[in-house]
Parts: structure tokens; C-alpha cells; sequence
């Protein structure tokens, strides 16, 4: 049985994304989105993060976020939508579980231009971002 945290998460097609090229932090990005979109992106497949790396080629920023969260306490990376993370795209020495949770919280990111990985990035740090979107 689907959850609505993975049909929100993985069933949006590549004309529901849209690269908003207005450098925010994370947490302004997220209020962005969901003001004028739906959220910011959840990546949960690879097919996914095809479509991901597909809009992002057009950022003004190196990296650009998605709606990658941490909760330090319990050491989890999880998405906006609420569903944990299973498929993953991090590139080395990213998402790791050993964060020093005494520094700024930190988010997830996508780069913009190469492998387009996945990082962890200060959330206060000003980016290009993605939101997903829908009819409704």
C-alpha cells in the first residue's frame, strides 16, 4: 500500500518542476514553494533525479535545494512530504550520519553542473531552488 507521503513524493511528471533562479535560503525556499507552488522537490527515484538534473542545468547557483531535510538527533535525512529517504544521490563525504550537531542545521542540495550529487549545505547558504507542482 502507497502512503500519500510516496505518491507525492515520486508520481509528479517533469512538467510539475520549476527552477525558481531567486538565490534564497532553504527555509525561505521551502515558504516560496509552498506559497506560490506546492513544495520544494522530493527526489525518491532515480528517474526522479533524472528530471532533477534536467531543470537544474539552467541554475544560476552551483548547487540548488531540494526539499531535503536532517534531523540531527536522530541522525535521519528525510523529505518535506514526510517520507524518509530511500533512493539516494550523495556525492562522497555527504549525508553522512557523524554530523556535528553543534554547527548551523544544514540541508539538502543538489549541484548544479557536473554529476549533479547530492550535498549537505549550510541552510542559511542563498540558492537557486526547485519546487514541484500540481493542478491540484
Amino acid at each position: 500500500m502507497f502512503t500519500l507521503a510516496f505518491i507525492e513524493c515520486c508520481l509528479f511528471f517533469p512538467d510539475k518542476l520549476i527552477l525558481i533562479k531567486e538565490n534564497l535560503t532553504w527555509w525561505e525556499a521551502l515558504t516560496y514553494c509552498r506559497n506560490h507552488h506546492h513544495d520544494l522537490v522530493s527526489v525518491c527515484t532515480e528517474e526522479m533525479q533524472l528530471w532533477v538534473k534536467e531543470v537544474t542545468q539552467d541554475a544560476s547557483t552551483e548547487h540548488v535545494w531540494l526539499g531535503l531535510r536532517h534531523d540531527c538527533a536522530q541522525r535521519v535525512w528525510f523529505w518535506v512530504v514526510g517520507s524518509i529517504i530511500c533512493y539516494q544521490g550523495w556525492a562522497p563525504g555527504n549525508g553522512t550520519w557523524n554530523e556535528d550537531c553543534s554547527h548551523e542545521k544544514r540541508s539538502g542540495a543538489v549541484q548544479s553542473g557536473g554529476e549533479q550529487k547530492w550535498i549537505e549545505l549550510p541552510e542559511s547558504q542563498k540558492l537557486n531552488f526547485i519546487c514541484s507542482t500540481y493542478d491540484g
